[in-house]
Formats: C-alpha cells, sequence, structure tokens
C-alpha cells in the first residue's frame, strides 16, 4: 500500500471512531431553549436547575418528586394534581443533564445527584421533612438520600425504583461495562435506541404527545453521556445497604410497582421486602414502566390507600 492509501485510511478510521462525539458535540445546548421551560431556574454551585412548585398553599407539607434515568420531570404531570388535592405542595425538578437543566462534568453516582438535590431544598428554603418520591433511577436517587438524611424524611414513596440490581440487561449492560469501547459504541447507538423506546410508549398508554417530547430528549447535547454516566454511576450497583438504613431509621415505606414493567421486573418487590419487611408494597395491574405517565391516578391511589391502611387520612 502506497502512503497516500494509508493515510486516507488512518484518517478515515479516524473520523469514523471520533463521529459519534462530533455528532453529540452538534447537538444544541438546553440553555438554547431554557427561555420556554414553565416554572423557574435555580442557580445552584454545580449547576443551574430547572423546577416547578404546584399548590397555592406555602404552609402545606412538601412532596418532592424525582424522575428517573431519562424522563425529565414532566413524568409527573398526571401525578401532581391528585398530590395537590390531598393537600401537598409539590415540588418537580429536572435531574442535571435532562429536561432543562445543566449538563455539569462529573460522575454521576449517588453523591452527584444528592448534592443537587441538598441545594435546591437550601436555595428554597425547604427545611421541614418532606414526603420524597422518586421513579426509576428517582427511587434509587430518593432512597440514597432517605439513607443519608432520614430526619429529613418524612414519608418515602418508590414508583418502579431501580436499585434492586439486575438492570439493564444485554447490550447495555456490556456498553456500561465497556471502558471507552462502551462509551464510544453507546454515543453510537444510544440516541436512536431512545427515540425508538419512546415510540413503543404509546403502546402502553403515554400520550403521544409525552412520547415525542421523550423522544426529543436525545436531540440535546449532554443527554447521551448523562445517561451512560448515571449507569456507571448511581445505577451500577444494589442499595442493599441504603434500604437496611432506612429500615433501621424506621423511615415509612412504599414501592408502587408495574405488572408488566420489562425495565424494571417485578422480582425487585420481593428484593425490597428482604431488605425492609416493614416496607410496603403495592402493584398497579395492567401497567408498565412508563407508569406515572401512563397510570398516575392509579399511583396517586396507591399512596392514598397506603395513608388510609395507615390511618393518617
Amino acid at each position: 500500500m502506497t502512503v497516500a492509501p494509508l493515510i486516507g485510511l488512518l484518517l478515515g478510521g479516524g473520523a469514523l471512531a471520533w463521529a459519534p462525539f462530533l455528532a453529540e458535540d452538534a447537538r444544541p445546548r438546553a440553555s438554547e431553549r431554557r427561555d420556554k421551560a414553565p416554572g423557574e431556574v435555580a442557580d445552584l454551585p454545580q449547576g443551574r436547575t430547572h423546577y416547578r412548585w404546584h399548590g397555592e398553599d406555602e404552609d402545606a407539607p412538601v412532596a418532592v418528586l424525582i424522575h428517573g434515568l431519562t424522563t425529565p420531570s414532566y413524568v409527573w404531570d398526571g401525578v401532581v394534581p391528585g398530590l395537590v388535592d390531598m393537600g401537598y405542595r409539590v415540588l418537580s425538578y429536572d435531574l442535571y443533564g435532562r429536561g432543562w437543566s445543566d449538563r455539569p462534568p462529573g460522575a454521576q453516582d449517588a453523591d452527584f445527584f444528592l448534592t443537587q438535590l441538598v441545594d435546591l431544598l437550601e436555595a428554597l428554603s425547604v427545611a421541614e421533612p418532606v414526603t420524597l418520591f422518586g421513579y426509576s433511577m428517582g427511587g434509587a436517587i430518593a432512597a440514597a438520600f432517605a439513607a443519608r438524611y432520614p430526619a429529613q424524611i418524612e414519608k418515602l414513596v418508590l414508583v418502579a425504583p431501580a436499585g434492586m440490581g439486575g438492570f439493564p440487561t444485554g447490550l447495555t449492560r456490556w456498553m456500561r461495562d465497556g471502558g471507552w469501547t462502551g462509551r464510544w459504541l453507546f454515543h453510537l447507538l444510544y440516541p436512536r435506541q431512545h427515540r425508538r423506546s419512546a415510540r413503543t410508549a404509546e403502546a402502553e398508554g403515554v400520550s403521544r404527545s409525552y412520547a415525542r417530547m421523550q423522544a426529543a430528549e436525545a436531540d440535546w447535547r449532554g443527554f447521551t453521556p448523562a445517561v451512560l454516566s448515571a449507569l456507571r454511576g448511581v445505577l451500577r450497583d444494589p442499595m442493599a445497604l441504603e434500604h437496611r438504613k432506612i429500615a433501621k431509621e424506621g423511615l415509612p415505606l412504599l414501592s408502587i410497582w408495574a405488572s408488566e414493567d420489562r425495565v424494571i421486573p417485578l422480582e425487585g418487590m420481593g428484593v425490597i421486602s428482604r431488605w425492609n419487611r416493614a416496607s410496603v408494597q403495592k402493584e398497579v395491574a395492567g401497567a408498565g414502566h412508563w407508569l406515572p405517565l401512563s397510570h398516575p391516578e392509579a399511583v396517586v391511589r396507591a399512596f392514598r390507600d397506603w395513608l388510609w391502611e395507615d390511618g393518617e387520612i
């Protein structure tokens, strides 16, 4: 092979190697659309965080909602009215790397997300114990927060929660554990995989508008790296220690599961029961992993029934 073709081959291979990362850098920043965001933005030490208050009574007990790995705070839109009707003032916010919040660098481990929540609660002067809801990855974050700051928790509600082990599986697990090669392949494949998954949400009862919003998350810079970083961080290991600490502290814990969930299977119900025998488990029949978007009334009903069974309402 002469020198010129060899140089061409090397340059072509280099371009291919960097193509997924160049495509990521070419995507627009979330800050470019922030002026259209509902709610407000808090300037926190790690970055700007988009949040919304729901409910007019500033003296009402506070419920804080943490979303999951890929779906921003709008995943709670159907749940919020029911909680407000129950007398809560509700705070929802976008985790870093998602929605209208910033994409700060750093490993997205439990400390990363707990710092964001601690900073946000301090910025908003929320000092009293809160009822903390966590969906999917948000369930892992909520459990980590409750274990570290039990005095700040009134009640803990986990919806299709991650942190029980066994997630992710298949190629996604290989990419998570595959070092630089896995990172390259994840950047290459994940945006299309995410959009395809969002399209299937309609079959599980999610409205078309929300399915389109979910698919569009992959169009924004920093989203794909954030997903991979969280898979390698807060979602890597089971949270047995955190849940046993929650049990030791005697924090009231409700877990709500989806009977047809193919992302976080029902086996997790048994796992969390072994870690915390005082926890209460409820199952929503016919629901998949999009539970808060597809069956919001069932989520609120499960929470209300739990309070009623405990004699609180």
